[in-house]
């Protein structure tokens, strides 16, 4: 996170006195600002000239009330909280720059106060930049998984493309796993519908666990015409208002049809792939089930690699720095589904949970991002990790050509200071990661047994 700097400064004899600063363990620090009677009275009739427009008072025309008129009618301090909200950035920044404050965040105003002077007493609190003092960052041993594609795995993703390139036929007999039966529901809690529990022509692909447990195995045997009741529970982690509530389903089945998948050899394999033979097709599937896995393996030991240095660092984070980290990537997670046409409230809600449950679950995130970002840019100053600026220039031509862009148009939209930044960043990382060393995971025997043993 950016360390905020505000370089203003005030010429000549200061307007403005910092007192009372107090620097907290928990990386912030509160004081107060107190600015003149002459600052403030600027302040407060530029509020006035900037409100008069709109000002309406009886025996003038709007706009044209004198301000004394319009203190006398609403009070002396009427503007005050107006000039104080225009004059705080100066005052913010005039302590920051005078007390040497490293900010970061978004400060507060903690409370405002005018003497029988005139004068103003602004207070704040912001959060410092944390003091970071890194642990073991080189050489971590992390565990890494072994990439082995099972030839199990080979054949349930040829199922599925089959599954893909099935054709479905409508039968006269009674429905059996894997058929897919037409149904309409009503369903009941203690003989009262609820909301959800209906549904008409709605295609249930038996053994899909589309429906809560118990359900579809119910529906095994019905015909086209028949109707059954299916008694089910809700399983505990289900809607609160519907968790562990038994329900009965009233089950019309209107149709019954099997899925025919096609053969698997030879013609199967020219038909989906660019392969002339189902070896081939298989080997193929198996190599790109290896590169695909391989990727997520490497993007894991990397994300475990950098969490490790950070938690070996030593750090106290402000809470307001861990805030605005999370609302920024809450925003990003929401921008990124609208992205797909998802907005974040729907998705919440499909995830069965409210916003309050999906921020307390996803700070912990935030935090950790944020305790990985502090450690790399320390671990950059003790390397002395630099960029040059042709290796500057080639990242912008690289960009450039994946998004098909004009360099100059990249130059535009990301200043070389952001993209070197990044790029040192990401050294710092590469830095760390290819230093560590990979090692086997432990037997599941022996971390549940550790895990036993920290209990007791």
């Amino acid at each position: 996170m950016e360390k905020i700097g505000l370089p203003i400064k005030i010429g000549g004899s200061s307007p403005m006195i910092v007192k009372n600063v107090e620097k907290k363990e928990n990386n912030t620090a509160t004081f107060q600002v107190e600015i003149d009677k002459d600052e403030f009275e600027k302040a407060v009739n530029a509020a006035y000239l900037k409100a008069k427009k709109q000002i309406v008072v009886p025996g003038f025309r709007k706009g044209k009330a004198p301000r004394m008129v319009v203190e006398g009618m609403y009070g002396a301090d009427v503007f005050y909280n107006d000039a104080a909200e225009d004059i705080a950035p100066t005052a913010l920044a005039f302590a920051v720059e005078q007390e040497k404050l490293e900010m970061v965040g978004m400060p507060s105003i903690t409370d405002m106060d005018v003497s029988d002077e005139k004068v103003l007493t602004l207070g704040f609190e912001i959060a410092l930049y944390p003091a970071v003092t890194l642990g073991e960052y080189k050489g971590l041993e992390v565990e890494k998984e072994k990439i082995e594609i099972t030839d199990e795995a080979v054949d349930a993703e040829i199922d599925r493309v089959r599954n893909r390139n099935s054709r479905i036929q409508t039968v006269e007999r009674a429905a059996a796993m894997g058929d897919t039966a037409v149904i309409d529901f009503v369903g009941t809690i203690d003989g009262v519908a609820f909301d959800g529990g209906t549904g008409s022509d709605f295609s249930l692909k038996l053994g899909s666990g589309t429906f809560i447990p118990g359900f579809e195995e119910q529906v095994v045997g019905l015909s086209a015409g028949e109707e059954k009741d299916v008694c089910v529970t809700f399983p505990e982690e289900y809607h609160a208002d519907l968790a562990s509530k038994d329900a009965v389903f009233h089950v019309t089945c209107k149709e019954v049809k099997e899925t025919l998948l096609p053969e698997l050899d030879d013609e199967f394999a020219k038909d989906v792939s660019e392969f002339d033979t189902l070896e081939e097709y298989k080997q193929s599937i198996r190599t790109s089930m290896e590169e695909s896995r391989k990727t997520a393996v490497d993007r894991d030991f990397r994300d475990a690699v950098l969490t490790k240095a950070a938690e070996n660092a030593e750090m106290i984070l402000p809470d307001a720095m861990i805030d605005e980290k999370h609302e920024r990537m809450i925003e990003e997670y929401g921008q990124n589904l609208a992205a797909q046409g998802i907005p974040l409230e729907q998705y919440i809600g499909m995830m069965g949970m409210s916003m309050d449950d999906f921020r307390r679950t996803t700070r912990p995130s935030a935090e950790r991002q944020l305790r990985i970002s502090l450690m790399i840019d320390e671990v950059a100053k003790a390397e002395e990790v630099a960029v040059t600026d042709e290796e500057v220039e080639a990242e912008y031509a690289k960009v450039a050509e994946s998004y098909g862009m004009p360099v100059d148009d990249v130059k535009n939209s990301i200043p070389a200071d952001a993209l070197r930044k990044d790029m040192i960043e990401r050294k710092t990382a590469d830095l760390i990661c290819d230093s560590a060393v990979a090692v086997d995971p432990k037997p599941v025997e022996e971390t549940e047994e550790k895990e036993e043993t920290t209990e007791e």
